[in-house]
């Protein structure tokens, strides 16, 4: 977590980090993916079959390359709405077999030639986790319990037997399942109200989990701060050891998750807009606890977390989804990003996973053209943080002044303190090298600044910004990447203007 003092715009800024004030684990599932049947995430995204640059099975070799680069550790599959109306059925066994169904999320046509065994070899090709979910909205238990048995069953069995008949002997092993997607929305096929929801949750997720008690189930929650999330996690966090064992440490929930998108056509409510979600996480988190206490769940039962499961910049009115929502980032999107990914180290006490929607071309920090693939702004936060914040989050105190103008949403002014240098930092795994992450949200001052706690005089330095905070790429111009240089640890340190700053240097050094 990060502490703040408010000062004054002329006094000097200062950020104090101690690289022994070790606070919580970060999951590494915080850098997840996203990949939905939706625009060209699929179809022309990961899969490409008809593409010179496509491998024999049809995947984009180019993609694959970026996730391994990524190291992304999860990918959820598939969807977000899509899954509303997907029988998994469709999509297994001969193509030339496979329905073309009408798909009704973004009003279009599914011709399942992509399914499941395609996804999970994707992932084994990748070197990433699966994380499915379940249809709510047209699906039946049966379908979602074949599902599970398909992928996960080593029995003499009837979907497991499929499965082999289809070419894998193997189980697949997918740990993750969704218990529905945004079941609270008006736009979902299947709409259903909290009451309905969370009984349907709770007995879907009693038999998945007799059928494989190995499973993580995550709960279908809102944004964290309504009466949805309120209402569900209270009836469905509970202790119950029915045909489970009677194991104590028994739980049929393991994570909640919430959704939330940022945008603002100005930069610096856009800048700051993901503080609505840090804000979001703490009170999610009280929810969880409370439901704990009201239900008297038993401190032997592993406290459940949070899944970010769609999280990013997306302005649906500038990028419709039933138009592909392909998103056309800018430096401040970039710097947006930047502050997403330090709210998810600051709060890595109650991530258990997040999954940027989406990994390739949807809302995406990665566009295909028949030529390549295009890197946009958003892919070097994104490149940073995975490569060096992990291991541990550790404290760190910043002094400085305070953006104090509008905030999208409103709401964030008054709830939480959004400082112009937003900082996270972490330890790694080995304990040896500490990281700061600092983002510079002001578009026309650079900020010199005493940072305390810097071991020795060789700290490298990976910046991204760009001419000013409209910068965008493209496959023609790349105008915002990572300039890589060395600061010897003395004096003050200038952060500058627009721009994010990682510092790295050996701890105890």
């Amino acid at each position: 977590m990060a502490t703040f003092t408010k000062i004054s715009e002329d006094e000097t800024p200062t950020i104090t980090v101690n690289s022994k004030h070790v606070l919580s684990k970060i999951n590494d599932n915080i850098y997840g993916g996203f990949t939905e049947h939706m625009g060209r995430c699929i179809y022309g995204g990961i899969y490409d079959p008809g593409s010179p640059l496509s491998d024999s099975d049809g995947y984009r070799k180019d993609v694959i390359e970026a996730m391994r680069e990524l190291r992304v550790p999860v990918v959820r599959y598939p969807g977000g709405n899509f899954v509303a109306t997907y029988h998994w059925l469709d999509g297994v066994g001969p193509r030339e077999k496979r329905p073309r169904r009408p798909e009704l999320a973004w009003i279009g046509v599914e011709s399942n030639e992509f399914g499941t065994d395609e996804f999970l070899n994707w992932c084994e090709i990748v070197g990433t986790e699966p994380y499915f979910a379940l249809n709510f909205g047209t699906g039946t238990l049966d379908e979602a319990l074949g599902w599970l048995e398909y992928c996960n069953s080593d029995k003499d069995t009837y979907y497991a037997n499929l499965r082999r008949k289809n070419g894998r002997e193997k189980p697949w092993g997918v740990r993750y399942w969704a218990l529905g997607n945004e079941m609270w929305g008006p736009w979902q096929v299947g709409q259903m109200t909290k009451e309905v929801y969370a009984a349907q949750a709770y007995q879907w997720a009693k038999a998945m989990k007799l059928l494989d008690p190995s499973i993580e189930l995550i709960l279908c929650g809102q944004d964290g701060t309504s009466s949805w999330d309120t209402y569900v996690l209270k009836e469905c966090i509970k202790w119950d050891v029915h045909g489970l064992g009677g194991s104590t440490t028994a739980s049929l929930i393991r994570m909640h998750s919430i959704h939330i998108y940022t945008a603002s056509k100005e930069h610096l409510p856009n800048a700051t807009a993901p503080k609505s979600a840090e804000r979001a996480i703490e009170i999610t988190a009280g929810l969880i606890d409370l439901a704990r206490i009201e239900n008297k769940v038993p401190n032997t039962v592993p406290r459940q977390t949070i899944c970010f499961d769609e999280w990013n910049v997306w302005d649906p009115v500038r990028a419709p989804g039933e138009e592909g929502a392909e998103e056309k980032y800018t430096l401040s999107d970039a710097l947006a990003v930047s502050v997403w990914l330090n709210v998810f180290i600051r709060q890595s006490k109650h991530i258990g996973m997040a999954n940027i929607a989406q990994s390739i071309n949807v809302i995406s920090p990665l566009m295909t053209t028949k030529n390549g693939i295009v890197k946009q702004t958003t892919w070097w936060p994104l490149l940073l943080f995975s490569k060096y914040m992990r291991g541990h989050t550790i404290a760190v105190h910043v002094r400085c002044s305070e953006y104090e103008g509008p905030t999208a949403p409103a709401w964030i002014r008054g709830t939480i303190e959004t400082p112009w240098l937003d900082v996270s930092a972490s330890l790694n795994e080995a304990g040896t090298t500490t990281t700061l992450a600092v983002v510079n949200n002001h578009e026309h001052r650079s900020f010199s600044t005493q940072i305390e706690g810097v071991d020795g005089n060789s700290i490298e330095v990976y910046t991204v910004t760009g001419k000013g905070v409209n910068a965008v790429n493209t496959e023609d111009k790349e105008e915002v990447g990572i300039v890589e240089s060395t600061w010897d640890g003395k004096d003050l340190f200038e952060f500058p203007k627009h721009s994010l700053t990682l510092l790295r240097w050996k701890s105890g050094s």
